[in-house]
């Protein structure tokens, strides 16, 4: 095969990135960060189910590096998928498999944006204990459609030594007028839950999956900063950053399920393969502080 094993600098051949997921939310982010960074990059016009639409892509860029942002999560949630469960596997399964396997004919690393919803706490993983998720771990939350066919790809795409599959959880970025911004997002809610989560600072972690790409790094790797931050602790830090006079309330996950259609995932992952490749990784309250609210700060912090 053509790839480099894996963990191998890249060749003295200038990169040249393929990003599927222009209209995406991290589509639109890479595309940033590869001007930013003079990175050559084009974006995909093909369908990720059409295998031929993909081939040309492929044959008209010529690509280095392919990056897939593209994917189903459902407007304005992953309730959508519940009563779109076709669209959901047409792009979630078929796509991502048609991406990673053309790719592996043409001899390319896949950087894969996945999800970490794929877990919830259980007596092995239990709510506050610091014991998280590891990459070699079997999903066990199958409560969504969404998630269902994540996870169904993830365990596919294993067979594929070329795909590097980024478990992204409750994104954040330090733009807090993104409606898919989970900070964003729990501001607005009526009522919100209060459980610790593993969540992903995109501002921090995206320019990591590029240079992911460029070690020619493949597997799966749990793609959230280290530790877990609750719900509340982010809307203190809102309040205390942001809006000094912001308010919410909280409800029980049984209060909750009455209000949704299908029951959402909460879990720690271990972010300690991660850490150990980039060092410099910040904790997710960390990098909260550091990439998000004081950025944004209105408030003086005392």
């Amino acid at each position: 095969m053509g790839f480099p094993a894996n963990g191998s600098s890249a060749s003295d051949k200038p990169l040249k990135f393929l990003i599927y997921g222009r209209t995406g939310w991290i589509g639109g982010l890479l595309g940033q960060l590869c001007q930013s960074q003079g990175i050559d990059f084009a974006y995909g016009s093909g369908r990720l189910e059409n295998r031929t639409s993909l081939e040309s892509d492929l044959t008209a860029v010529k690509p280095t590096h392919v990056f897939n942002a593209a994917g189903v999560t459902g407007r304005p949630n992953v309730d959508w998928c519940e009563s779109h469960k076709v669209e959901t596997i047409r792009t979630n399964v078929v796509g991502t498999l048609t991406l990673a396997d053309l790719c592996r004919d043409k001899g390319l690393i896949l950087i894969n944006y996945a999800t970490g919803c794929i877990f919830e706490y259980d007596s092995n993983h239990p709510l506050d204990s610091g014991v998280g998720f590891k990459e070699e771990d079997t999903p066990n939350f199958i409560g969504s459609f969404y998630s269902k066919t994540k996870a169904m790809v993830e365990d596919l795409l294993k067979n594929y030594e070329n795909v590097c599959t980024l478990r992204v959880r409750m994104p954040i970025s330090s733009d807090l007028s993104n409606p898919r911004n989970f900070i964003t997002k729990i501001t607005r809610y009526e009522k919100v839950v209060n459980i610790p989560n593993s969540m992903t600072i995109l501002d921090e972690l995206l320019p990591i999956s590029i240079e992911m790409a460029k070690r020619n790094l493949t597997g799966i790797w749990n793609f959230t900063n280290p530790g877990v931050v609750s719900h509340n602790e982010i809307l203190e830090m809102y309040r205390d950053y942001i809006e000094p006079n912001f308010t919410w309330k909280n409800f029980t996950l049984e209060e909750q399920a009455k209000v949704i259609i299908a029951p959402r995932s909460n879990n720690e992952l271990d972010a300690t393969k991660l850490k150990q490749e980039f060092p410099e990784l910040l904790s997710i309250k960390e990098s909260l502080i550091h990439h998000v609210f004081k950025p944004n700060m209105k408030t003086p912090v005392a």
